[in-house]
């Protein structure tokens, strides 16, 4: 039978949403209240499905995201999400004749970039996409982190701890949250949705059965809220009836290292709790050096996260700032005909001027090794060793590596 790639009818959302479960082996009927509720939130002209007999078995969607960058600027990113081919109809070019659809109309629309969460590595590099943050996460034996249990409503830092409810979550996360993204490169917004999925307040899934955690904020000083974390606990005992249950971090944002230590300090030291696991975080994130022991916290993931593709090379690399000044003439290669090219690189620390030139090239490399690099967490000299990337003139590993590289990581707290 023929296959039909298409944009996907509201009357078809409720069969898209069965297949997505397919694709992500949750199998099951979204009832009503959940397809009222994507419905209500998406833009089904960025939605698309492959269609054989009437029946959806592929899934693709994008939706309009801001990306925090170096410097603190965003840009626009068309997300990618829900990408899915049911097991009887792959290898059929679902996903790529998919991909290139939405990548040219984002490419017609502006987005400088386009984003996505992978969920296997090899799929996405052949689209030209790359890793551009990694997540960690580590596991934390509460007895041996050496906080003090007496103080942790107490920070030495100042401020306090509270406990909040959902609705409180609601009214002060999302300024918070925008206060990271004001200066964490690879933070991704989040919407109103986003807030009422995580406390509870949106109809879930059947196999996503809601369970209410555990919120807390920081406060400072002066009342304000500069930190929030949302956690859950199991219920294990040992052998001999002693608690051993575990707070797995769902959520948490920090402002400022004094609100971070604290937060942390508050999980570890509550009662019952011997082991916590972090949730998603930084690969260079401060936990372990937080810890009055810092063996205590073990790393048990370590993993690519936010992939990025280039869409339009000069409107992303001007929109971050860089860590010298200096100009490099990049040669992209695009085998989608949609990025690529030769561009001068004018960038200082202030910001930089980038456009098309007849130059000589200092640098050659395609635009996943390119998004690998834009946000500073990769280096040039090692994409360069690995053959991922060539140095056409003397000295130009260097100098992008002075260019692009930050002082911290880029962090991606979000999955979508």
């Amino acid at each position: 039978m023929s296959l039909d790639v298409r944009t996907v009818t509201a009357s078809e959302t409720t069969d898209w949403m069965r297949a997505v479960g397919t694709g992500f082996l949750t199998a099951g009927t979204p009832g009503e209240d959940v397809v009222a509720d994507r419905l209500a939130d998406a833009d089904l002209s960025r939605v698309q499905g492959a269609f054989e007999a009437g029946r959806c078995v592929a899934t693709f969607r994008s939706f309009a995201q801001e990306l925090t960058v170096v410097g603190g600027a965003t840009v626009r990113a068309d997300a990618i999400s829900g990408v899915t081919v049911t097991p009887t109809h792959r290898r059929r070019g679902l996903l790529s004749r998919m991909m290139a659809t939405d990548l040219a109309a984002a490419k017609e629309r502006g987005e400088p970039v386009a984003s996505l969460i992978a969920a296997e590595y090899p799929i996405y590099g052949r689209y030209g996409f790359g890793p551009a943050a990694w997540t960690a996460g580590w596991e934390v034996a509460v007895r041996r982190a050496g906080f003090d249990p007496r103080r942790s409503g107490q920070p030495a830092g100042g401020g306090r701890v509270e406990m909040v409810d959902g609705a409180d979550v609601r009214r002060v996360g999302p300024e918070v949250h925008r206060a990271l993204a004001a200066r964490q490169p690879g933070v991704v917004t989040r919407g109103e949705r986003w807030w009422r999925q995580r406390t509870g307040a949106a109809p879930q899934m059947d196999h996503e059965k809601w369970t209410e955690p555990f919120y807390v904020v920081h406060r400072a000083d002066d009342g304000t809220v500069d930190g929030l974390m949302v956690y859950d606990t199991d219920d294990t005992w040992g052998d001999a009836g002693q608690p051993l249950n575990t707070a797995t971090v769902r959520d948490m944002i920090a402002l400022n290292p004094a609100a971070e230590r604290a937060l942390w300090h508050y999980l570890c030291s509550i009662d019952w709790i011997t082991t916590v696991r972090s949730g998603r975080r930084a690969p260079d994130d401060l936990l372990p050096l937080l810890l009055p022991d810092p063996r205590a916290a073990r790393m048990v993931t370590n993993m690519d996260w936010l992939w990025l593709r280039m869409l339009d090379v000069p409107r992303a690399l001007e929109a971050r700032t860089y860590g010298t000044e200096a100009s490099l003439v990049l040669d992209v290669r695009d085998d989608a005909g949609l990025a690529g090219g030769r561009f001068l690189l004018d960038a200082s620390a202030d910001g930089a001027r980038c456009a098309p030139t007849t130059r000589s090239a200092d640098l050659a490399l395609g635009t996943g090794e390119l998004s690998t690099l834009y946000l500073g967490d990769e280096s040039v000299r090692r994409l360069v060793d690995l053959g991922r990337a060539e140095e056409v003139g003397a000295g130009a590993a260097a100098t992008a590596d002075a260019l692009f590289r930050t002082g911290r990581r880029p962090w991606s707290p979000d999955v979508f």
